[in-house]
């Protein structure tokens, strides 16, 4: 049992407590509160003690899209397996087996307070592959994974536009990347619409199962707003959940997204404009439609801004118009809820993992230090210049 106490409690379900207690047992939450209610005395005498006091307890940091893991810092080509961009639709490629642990990211992660991010292929194609939603520490992937598959990937725009164009093949226009999706879609849908024994199953199409089951959702990369729209007409007549992936020029039509009913993964903003579709690309996105009722979340699509950059991202949209408890949402309990986790995880509740990071400093200050991380209430980063005060064995 792992005991925190004394610290600021920023739960994310609704409460804040000044100065609270949270225990975690067997990786679950089992009592949260203010420091009245701590029943200390009911510890066993082997409990690990962590002493939060004039710190910052929330729930663990949540990547909401990233291809860390896939696309390894520090090793080129070699460790570059987040397209395979010979072939524009390939739905039936799983991101779990090309997620290596041991990238550096995954360390960054931790040092920054991140225990979960959403992982997968990026948007060089039409149809990219599944995404798996995973925790940030440990060897094997398998053993991370809290959601798989967790999303469908989509592209729209440029990425598949100048990937296929460059080959001189399809798609080379924004019409034949909507027609494939379209055609793929269609068939898919046919083929689970039959009645099929287990010999007859088509593995290029069960991976299309849990989508239009609407299990999980299309992950719909789109900067520009045709290309958002295009998204949402093809969402719409397959009766198909989506979340709308960068959403560059969400904030143009706010209302509109607003009424379509789909969320926002918005970012990396902390980028520059390095395509033509990127050019209305600013942080005050998530504000906007954040304001006009989009449930939104916050993404640093590592590697095109580092992973450790999520909190500072969510900052500078607090600068550029997001509300500040609206901006902690978007890296926790929003963005839990848009993956689809957050039955486990992007809360401090009762019977949720005990994922969290411990803050000397208000969280979204850029000069704050992350002074632990834990799972599922394991310690798995402390800083060792840090002033929390901790008895345990990890």
């Amino acid at each position: 049992m792992l005991c925190i106490k004394h610290g600021k409690i920023i739960t994310m379900a609704g409460q804040v407590y000044e100065k609270g207690f949270m225990l975690v047992e067997d990786g679950k939450i089992v009592k949260i509160g203010p420091l009245e209610d701590d029943c200390l005395y009911q510890l066993p005498v082997d409990a690990r003690m962590l002493d939060a006091t004039g710190l910052t307890v929330m729930p663990g940091l949540i990547e909401a899209h990233c291809h860390m893991g896939i696309i390894e810092e520090k090793k080129g080509r070699e460790g570059d397996d987040c397209n395979e961009n010979v072939e524009p639709v390939t739905p039936w490629l799983r991101g779990i087996d090309a997620i290596n642990t041991m990238d550096a990211a995954f360390s960054d992660a931790l040092s920054a307070g991140i225990t979960g991010a959403m992982i997968g292929p990026g948007s060089a194609n039409v149809v990219g592959g599944q995404f798996a939603f995973i925790k940030t520490h440990g060897r094997c992937v398998d053993d991370l994974i809290v959601l798989a598959p967790a999303a469908m990937k989509i592209a729209f725009g440029e990425n598949p536009k100048t990937n296929y164009g460059d080959q001189s093949r399809l798609p080379v226009t924004r019409m034949a990347i909507a027609g494939l999706l379209r055609e793929e879609l269609f068939k898919a849908r046919q083929y689970l619409n039959k009645s099929v024994g287990e010999d007859e199953a088509d593995f290029r199409y069960e991976c299309w199962r849990p989508v239009f089951e609407k299990k999980i959702p299309l992950k719909a990369h789109a900067h520009r707003v045709d290309d958002i729209y295009t998204a949402i007409r093809i969402a719409k007549e397959f009766d198909l959940l989506m979340t709308i992936e960068h959403c560059s020029e969400g904030h143009l039509i706010a209302e509109e997204l607003k009424e379509a009913g789909y969320p926002a993964i918005c970012g990396p903003d902390l980028s520059n404009r390095s395509k033509i579709e990127l050019q209305n690309l600013a942080f005050k996105t998530v504000g906007v439609l954040n304001k006009a009722g989009v449930k939104t979340a916050i993404m640093t699509d590592h590697p095109v801004s580092l992973i450790q950059s999520l909190p500072i991202c969510a900052s500078l949209a607090v600068k550029a118009g997001l509300d500040y408890m609206e901006a902690l949402k978007a890296i926790t309990i929003n963005a839990a809820e848009i993956c689809g986790v957050s039955d486990r995880v992007g809360s401090l509740e009762v019977g949720k993992d005990g994922d969290f990071a411990v803050f000397a400093g208000d969280p979204l200050e850029t000069r704050s230090r992350v002074l632990v991380t834990g799972i599922e209430g394991r310690i798995v980063f402390m800083d060792k210049d840090g002033e929390c005060r901790y008895t345990g064995s990890g």
